[in-house]
């Protein structure tokens, strides 16, 4: 619009007026009401708001901006109707069937987590609303076969053979594994195994733990006597920094220190301090750097959170996903059924490149490894998406 005001006074003038009257087109049109739940109190609270929240905040706010959702031609204001799951499933369960039966709202966007889309995800189908899951990693989700279904993030097996291939290319002989003793942790545990076989790389210890855990050191000390070339960690944002902090506190210094979620959080780096994290590995798969797109998708959303800046792994698929059902309601409207058919047949073009579904499963985006550097969490594997060469970890 200030592009087009310096052409001419009389096309500025014009920008103006329609400006004015936007507002008043905007609220003559029914709103497509857009229903969530979501964590905002309790464990998974660090992760929603991190990852997901705040992305469907900036995303409303972006479409309302520019005169309302493009529904088929037609542009319509969202109006977001959400609540707090209170990190419960059985509160999450009754939230999207409260949503989807009864308030019978337009569109739905998932839950955090692996268990609460295990949860809510039989629901897309009996309701017949598009989930487009940014945080779920899970085989069995995708074993089950929902049509309506589809989950954004690489899952445990791509993952995982990502971590193990570039162990491998570095001369690992020896690694050590624990991992939170819940859906996300056992899968990611057991795909870990499957790729470990045909190699030389030996675990010399596995233990799980349970969500909450207070108290690493133990686990820690232990792995440390076994000196394994790399330690990981099937973690979530409290259990990440946790093992980080207490690793760095007994000295436990190996070559390869990877966890997961929460890594690739901007609150991992200021913990840890940019010195701290530098060289720790995790579950990350863009940044800044990834395209385009992504700069502006990263430069937006620090600007709205006034210096909040998006993880560099979920907080992409998120919005990765919010492109894919935007594009999908201006092709087809709010006709759920068009749109399933639409996400699970369409080669789409994101923010992370193109995506493509195979049954419930993201089959477009490899498996990726990142790393801190220098600030940054940098996409190190593989080759052929990474921002930045891997870099030997220093100790802590």
């Amino acid at each position: 619009m200030i592009q087009e005001t310096k052409r001419t006074l009389l096309k500025g003038a014009a920008a103006v007026g329609a400006a004015a009257f936007a507002p008043q087109l905007l609220a003559q049109q029914k709103p497509v009401r857009v229903g969530y739940a979501i964590a905002r109190t309790g464990p998974w609270t660090g992760g929603a708001q991190v990852s997901q929240e705040p992305n469907y905040l900036l995303w409303a706010e972006q479409q309302n901006a520019a005169g309302g959702l493009d529904v088929k031609g037609v542009r319509r204001p969202i109006e977001l109707i959400s609540s707090d799951d209170r990190s419960d499933i059985e509160t999450c369960v009754r939230s999207y069937e409260k949503l989807m039966g009864s308030d019978k709202v337009d569109l739905v966007l998932p839950p955090w987590g692996s268990n609460a889309n295990f949860a809510v995800a039989p629901l897309a189908n009996r309701f017949g609303y598009p989930f487009l899951a940014p945080t779920a990693l899970s085989k069995r989700l995708v074993e089950m076969k929902l049509p309506y279904f589809f989950l954004m993030l690489q899952q445990p097996k791509p993952m995982c053979e990502a971590l193990v291939d570039m162990l491998k290319a570095n001369g690992v002989k020896s690694i050590a594994v624990i991992y939170v003793d819940d859906l996300f942790g056992l899968e990611n545990f057991a795909a870990l195994k499957v790729a470990l076989q045909g190699t030389d790389i030996r675990m010399v210890e596995d233990k799980s733990y349970p969500g909450g855990v207070k108290d690493l050191s133990p686990v820690l000390r232990s792995i440390k006597d076994k000196n394994p070339d790399a330690f990981i960690g099937f973690t979530y944002p409290p259990d990440t920094i946790l093992a980080s902090k207490q690793s760095k506190e007994v000295g436990f210094n190996p070559k390869f220190f990877y966890a997961s979620v929460g890594t690739a959080f901007q609150l991992y780096r200021n913990v840890m301090t940019p010195a701290g994290a530098e060289g720790v590995l995790g579950m990350g798969s863009w940044n800044s750097k990834t395209s385009p797109g992504a700069k502006a998708y990263f430069d937006a959303h620090t600007k709205k959170f006034g210096g909040k800046e998006p993880d560099r792994w979920a907080s992409g698929a998120c919005w990765a996903s919010l492109e894919i059902l935007t594009n999908a309601v201006k092709a087809h409207g709010l006709d759920r059924k068009a749109i399933r058919d639409y996400v699970a047949n369409t080669t789409h073009k994101t923010i992370l490149g193109d995506i493509k579904f195979v049954g419930s499963e993201n089959v477009g985006t490899p498996g990726t490894v990142s790393q801190w550097q220098k600030g940054e969490f940098e996409v190190v594997w593989p080759a052929k998406v990474a921002t930045a060469k891997l870099a030997p970890k220093p100790n802590w």
